[in-house]
């Protein structure tokens, strides 16, 4: 039966969106940004969305066969390519097919169904599969393109297949000729070895306030963003507790020390901030439900990150700030529950 008006029976409220709609505007909103992330480091984004794509839905099919579930309402909500969206954004544009696979069936195996398919989850699948990978291929989820504006050489869409089906370039390219450090990891890396801010700036990675390319990119996610909290699909809770806590924490830091610390703008506009802040920290299964909670589940994703960036293993901390704060939101959303009236 096709429904003609988005209203319910009587008192003809407001239908509740679907989990198919839900993915759709979530698919909607990141065009900007994968048009931004293809536009600066080459078609390998395109082709890693794709590939993890087709990993996410076939571990779908396989775990739900597993559980002896059907396979047409939960390989058709969107929820399991959103997944392998978000997962493909956060890995380098050329790392080897394996990545995707193992990512993929960390992140629908391990994440989605060993605790009950969707809507059970407690930790975000996207950054299960992320974090797994990283441990296992560390290598390979270290290896960024330059952004177009300063890459010296850029490969075509056969050399991007070639690398990653095969690991390898053409001969004419070389791994070190097309791969950089990050801002992030050039900041930290930077620091480390003693060096100033303000020095370690004038690497070419970087731009006006964040990471050469990244800024743009960030701002796309951005774009995104805005136009999910428009159409009430998040809510404005998240985004800005994370988002507002880095600068918040960030900019005493930077006003103190400068030369140790980057000014706060470029912890924003750099690395996977603004792309969690909007669409992984507000997952509604695996974070929190009352608004308070948000606020707290949001500014704690914010904190750990600055903590992992400055004193951790690794430059960025998104994705480790996620599932850190997924393992409290169960706790916070108890004691941020809204009090009954009258009670």
């Amino acid at each position: 039966m096709t429904r003609a008006f988005s209203s319910g029976p009587a008192p003809h409220m407001p239908a509740p969106p679907t989990v198919a709609g839900v993915m759709t505007q979530v698919l909607i909103a990141l065009v900007p940004g994968i048009i931004a992330s293809a536009w600066f480091f080459g078609p390998g984004v395109l082709v890693q969305i794709v590939l993890a794509s087709g990993f996410a839905l076939a571990f779908e099919a396989l775990f739900l066969r597993c559980r002896g579930r059907a396979l047409q309402p939960f390989i058709s909500d969107g929820s399991a390519v959103v997944t392998a969206v978000l997962f493909a954004l956060c890995v380098p544009p050329l790392a080897p097919w394996w990545v995707a696979a193992i990512g993929m069936a960390a992140a629908i195996g391990l994440a989605k169904h060993l605790y009950g398919g969707l809507g059970q989850n407690p930790f975000n699948p996207a950054m299960v599969g992320y974090v797994v990978a990283l441990v296992c291929f560390p290598a390979a989820m270290t290896q960024w393109l330059s952004p177009r504006e300063i890459a010296t050489a850029v490969p075509d869409l056969a050399a991007v297949l070639q690398a990653i089906f095969t690991g390898t370039l053409p001969g004419t390219l070389s791994i070190d000729a097309v791969t950089r450090a990050t801002p992030l990891d050039s900041l930290k890396t930077g620091v480390e070895a003693g060096r100033f801010v303000s020095e370690i700036r004038q690497s070419p990675v970087f731009g006006d306030f964040g990471g050469r390319g990244w800024e743009w990119i960030a701002n796309a996610y951005a774009l995104g963003g805005l136009w999910l909290m428009y159409r009430r699909i998040i809510s404005w809770h998240v985004p800005v507790a994370v988002i507002g806590s880095v600068l918040l924490i960030s900019l005493p830091a930077w006003l103190l020390d400068p030369g140790a610390n980057p000014e706060p703008l470029q912890h924003v506009f750099s690395g996977g901030l603004v792309l969690g802040a909007f669409f992984i920290a507000t997952d509604p299964v695996s974070g929190c439900a009352s608004p308070r909670g948000r606020l707290i589940f949001g500014a704690g994703v914010g904190i750990i990150t600055l903590v992992i960036r400055r004193w951790g293993g690794y430059p960025d901390g998104v994705a480790f700030g996620v599932l850190l704060m997924n393992m409290a939101a169960p706790l916070i959303d108890r004691y941020t529950r809204p009090r009954v009236y009258g009670r």
